[in-house]
């Protein structure tokens, strides 16, 4: 069991993931802002970061807590849109461990987590 929080604005995706997190065991908590990433992160095993929201910017925050060393004993979960392949790389750059594509984290997302962890 991982402790994930996870970064997911759409309030409708998020609790898929939540849902999904939680049924494969994951302890899941949904944060809605960089404050409350900051606050939670040194607590959990994974953060899930949304890079598909308009008003979030996830690349941001995956670079400003790696220029704070705040994830280094956490992994990083990144999705994105599959059309825009361009943000998958900026996210690799900024330092996520893993990028996937919004629709692989619907479908595998508990095991994409196990993955990071095992």
């Amino acid at each position: 069991m991982a402790r994930v929080i996870a970064h997911v604005p759409d309030l409708l995706f998020g609790s898929r993931v939540q849902g999904m997190l939680g049924a494969g065991g994951h302890e899941v908590a949904l944060v809605g802002s960089e404050p409350a990433v900051r606050e939670q992160i040194s607590a959990s095993d994974v953060l899930v970061v949304d890079l598909t929201a308009d008003d979030v910017a996830g690349i941001a925050l995956l670079e400003a807590l790696k220029a704070d060393d705040l994830v280094a004993a956490t992994k990083t979960l990144a999705f994105y849109s599959h059309v825009d392949a361009d943000v998958r790389k900026r996210a690799i750059d900024a330092g996520a461990d893993l990028v996937v594509p919004r629709s692989r984290m619907a479908r595998e997302g508990s095991a994409l987590v196990d993955g990071l962890v095992g």
